[in-house]
C-alpha cells in the first residue's frame, strides 16, 4: 500500500553509494529504527551475489523481524530486495545508482509494502512518508560521514 519513489543527486560516486547500501550488516549503526541485522546466507550468482538477511525494526512499541533476499549487482550498481518472511504481506524495494557526467551520482530509490497487521499498517501509514524520508536521509548522512559532502 504505501509506496515511495525518489531520485536524489549526491556528491558521492555510484560505487560508493552502492557499497553503502549493500553493506546490510552495518544498518543498525546508522539507520533509524533498525536495531539489528543478521546475514542468514550469501551465495554468488552471475554478475553479483544474493544475500538473505534479517533486519529487526523497532518503532514505538513495535519490534518486528523480517527476512529479505537481497540481490546485489555491483557492475550495474543495483540492489533489489525481495520479501521472505515477517510482518509484511509483501515488500518490494530497489536502489539504482548512476554516475553523473558532472560528478557525483543519481540515486533512484523505490519501496512498496503492506503489513499483515492492520494496526501496524495504520500506525506506519500516518508517518510513512516522513519515516521513509528519514531513512533515505540516514543513508545520505552516512555517505557524507564516510566519503565527505559536497565540496
Amino acid at each position: 500500500m504505501p509506496t515511495h519513489a525518489e531520485k536524489r543527486r549526491l556528491p558521492h560516486t555510484a560505487r560508493q553509494m552502492y557499497e553503502l547500501v549493500a553493506d546490510l550488516a552495518r544498518y543498525p549503526e546508522f539507520l533509524p529504527w533498525c536495531s539489528a541485522a543478521r546475514i542468514r546466507d550469501r551465495r554468488p550468482i552471475e554478475g553479483g551475489e544474493i544475500v538473505e538477511a534479517d533486519l529487526v525494526i523497532s518503532f514505538k512499541v513495535f519490534r518486528e523481524r523480517f527476512g529479505s533476499r537481497v540481490t546485489l549487482r555491483p557492475a550495474a550498481c543495483r540492489v533489489d530486495v525481495e520479501y521472505l518472511d515477517g510482518p509484511f504481506r509483501y515488500l518490494n524495494n530497489h536502489w539504482r545508482f548512476t554516475d553523473l557526467p558532472e560528478g557525483g551520482s543519481e540515486v533512484d530509490f523505490f519501496v512498496d509494502f503492506e503489513f499483515r497487521s492492520r494496526t501496524l499498517q495504520a500506525v506506519i501509514g500516518v508517518v510513512f512518508n516522513e519515516a521513509v524520508r528519514r531513512m533515505v536521509r540516514a543513508f545520505e548522512d552516512r555517505a557524507d560521514a564516510l566519503y565527505g559532502g559536497w565540496s
